[in-house]
């Protein structure tokens, strides 16, 4: 069993909310997982009373279950607002630092963020906006994103949002779908040392949404709107200028109120729209922000996200916890791989939030943040997105800090949350995710439903109900497509397509998506076993690799960018293969390696194997606005190597 990268203090496990929670709820804090999923109804309402959520939890179980895991309810006989418990401060003290790519800041007090939001509120409700109506933003990672989201959850309009990179036909993929009441966007953004316009993308979305009663532009520019707006769209300032700050009002709600409509990022049909819940999220994202990653009062959260990305929903519950988001709108490579770096010290982030190919790119840049940076106050970084590798774990304790808890996490848009992540009392070991997220009975199954041993690899699974399981999908009345999404798969489990194993360490290890695993003579391979032996190689910038349908079986495909200056020759070819089967096996070696220009990723920064593997095989590929980069799937096409 190999050493921990990094192990906290007695003092500072037991100084942990976990610990304080783990002493609340009278469990060991190393049992207190398994006495959450044993005994979930007690562990939910301990949640609720020791997060002290404002709202009445009803008199009855926290719990009901019902035939299937679908079935299951929580807290049904509780009222509360989103809104309320995420704005319970209004003071001067900060809620929201914006830092832009341009050189934009902007601090909002929680007593400014109540006064914005008691005015979109008027707003809103003047507009003929109320429960259950769709409020969506397209709008970059501003305070006012987070005011509208407020607002809209005050009133119990359900909120729904994208990001301004995304084109008029992947907008209208997401909107179209759930006939928006008021669009709330922006007429241009900035990112890597650009302005884009976007206002005649905005004029085609506004005239392709019939439902729209009110088109609200949020301009890039303080001076005002670059360019001339859609016919019949305000300002935002013009919005609300007939409304004065005030309070807010509050509207009860159920526990199961739709609170967000999120989008699966998917290319294999137009994207899902997945309905969450108010009460489900907020006890979700407690546990996570407040026990898991030890959020406090006045701490200052950066999660590097747009507004399209379920980490957005994510960092906007850090409010709940009582500490100040740190914004950043923009390339978080702009001007250099320093610059996220830069925002830590300049703001005193205490956590901060990547993705696992943002702290590649960073070791591969020769950055060294903790030479080159204070980063004092940072006291966690967490990493999600995909899998993160032994090196990448190993260059952020060798090089940006030392005395810090990494929790890899792991979960997704489906349940705007973590299955499995980090644990402030824990060990940190390479390569590993921590654990299961408290309240999540997460298992290891086989191909036949039957809990793997530790150590093989199978389908993740979560064998009983959780508060943030979505309520469903949007235009599915009877439940069909999402229990055939989620629960199909395996009887009485939760599953959503991650290829995973349990580590002696009593960790997981996520080993890519089960729909892209490998199968070469029949037996299963994850592909991030691979990507780890080749992008170790200085010569490869990154690598994507497929299983191709071939001659009755399948054989392994993989893609490199090669560095600048670098061929991809027979002497390359032959030193990947070596790294691949002296670091995994020889199942893993590719029968094909091929040199691409670019990778295909969505626009959360995922590869998205599935469609390259779709474009070799000849077949089609959809919802292409999902990525950020559809041209580079014509590096694909027609290969006379794969023929």
């Amino acid at each position: 069993m190999a050493a921990p990268l990094w192990t906290p203090s007695a003092e500072r496990s037991a100084g942990s909310q976990l610990a304080a929670f783990a002493a609340y709820a009278g469990v060991g804090a190393l049992d207190l997982h398994g006495w959450s999923v044993a005994q979930p109804d007690r562990f939910w309402r301990l949640v609720w009373d020791w997060c002290e959520v404002v709202g009445e939890p009803g008199g009855g179980p926290a719990l009901t279950t019902g035939d299937h895991l679908a079935d299951a309810r929580f807290f049904p006989g509780a009222t509360l607002n989103y809104a309320e418990n995420l704005l319970r401060r209004d003071d001067d003290r900060p809620a929201l630092l914006f830092r832009g790519e341009d050189g934009t800041t902007r601090d909002l007090s929680w007593a400014d963020l109540h006064a914005l939001v008691a005015r979109l509120q008027q707003a809103l409700g003047e507009a003929g906006v109320g429960p259950g109506d769709r409020v969506a933003a397209w709008l970059p990672n501003l305070p006012e994103a987070y005011a509208v989201m407020l607002a809209a959850a005050s009133i119990g309009a359900v909120f729904s949002s994208t990001s301004p990179d995304f084109g008029t036909s992947g907008v209208l993929d997401r909107f179209g779908q759930i006939e928006p009441t008021v669009l709330f966007a922006t007429d241009g953004y900035h990112y890597g040392g650009k302005r884009h316009d976007v206002t005649g993308k905005l004029a085609e979305v506004a005239a392709a949404l019939p439902t729209l009663r009110r088109v609200v532009v949020v301009p890039d520019s303080p001076d005002g709107p670059v360019g001339p707006l859609p016919e019949g769209a305000v300002t935002l300032d013009d919005f609300l200028a007939p409304h004065a700050a005030g309070s807010v009002a509050f509207e009860q709600l159920p526990f199961d109120h739709p609170l967000y409509i999120l989008y699966s990022s998917g290319t294999t049909g137009a994207p899902k729209c997945i309905v969450h819940r108010a009460g489900g999220l907020l006890l979700k994202h407690h546990v996570e922000h407040r026990l898991h990653c030890d959020v406090r009062p006045d701490d200052r959260v950066c999660y590097f996200t747009t507004t399209g990305w379920m980490m957005w929903n994510w960092l906007a519950a850090g409010l709940a916890a009582e500490a100040t988001l740190v914004l950043y709108d923009g390339s978080p490579f702009h001007p250099g791989a320093e610059r996220l770096f830069d925002l830590v010290d300049a703001t005193g982030t205490t956590l901060l939030g990547v993705s696992a190919r943002f702290i590649d790119a960073v070791a591969r840049s020769g950055l060294r943040p903790a030479e080159s940076h204070d980063l004092s106050t940072l006291r966690t970084v967490c990493s999600t997105g995909s899998p993160l590798s032994h090196e990448g774990f190993a260059h952020v304790y060798a090089d940006w800090k030392a005395d810090v808890h990494l929790a890899s996490i792991s979960g997704g848009t489906d349940l705007c949350g973590c299955l499995v992540g980090g644990d402030p009392t824990l060990p940190v070991h390479a390569g590993q995710i921590q654990g299961p997220v408290l309240g999540q009975a997460m298992d290891v199954f086989d191909d036949n439903g039957s809990p793997a041993p530790t150590g093989q690899q199978g389908e993740l699974v979560c064998t009983q109900p959780f508060p943030s399981m979505p309520l469903g999908f949007w235009n599915d009345p009877d439940g069909s497509r999402y229990r055939a999404a989620y629960f199909d798969r395996f009887d009485g489990a939760w599953h959503q397509g991650d290829f995973a194993e349990r580590t002696p360490e009593g960790g997981f290890i996520i080993h890519g998506r089960s729909d892209a695993t490998l199968n070469p003579g029949g037996v299963r391979i994850g592909t991030a076993e691979i990507y780890r032996q080749v992008d170790q190689l200085d010569e490869v910038v990154e690598s994507l690799v497929i299983g191709q349908s071939w001659e009755g079986d399948t054989r392994i495909v993989l893609f490199v960018v090669p560095a600048a200056g670098v061929d991809l020759d027979d002497d390359l070819i032959g030193r990947i293969r070596a790294a691949v089967r002296a670091g995994a096996s020889p199942r893993h070696v590719p029968a094909v390696v091929l040199a691409v220009p670019d990778l295909p990723r969505t626009r959360s920064g995922k590869l998205v194997e599935l469609a390259v593997r779709n474009v070799v095989e000849g077949r089609p590929v959809t919802n292409l606005e999902a990525l950020a980069n559809p041209e580079a799937l014509e590096a694909f096409r027609n290969r006379t190597e794969l023929a």
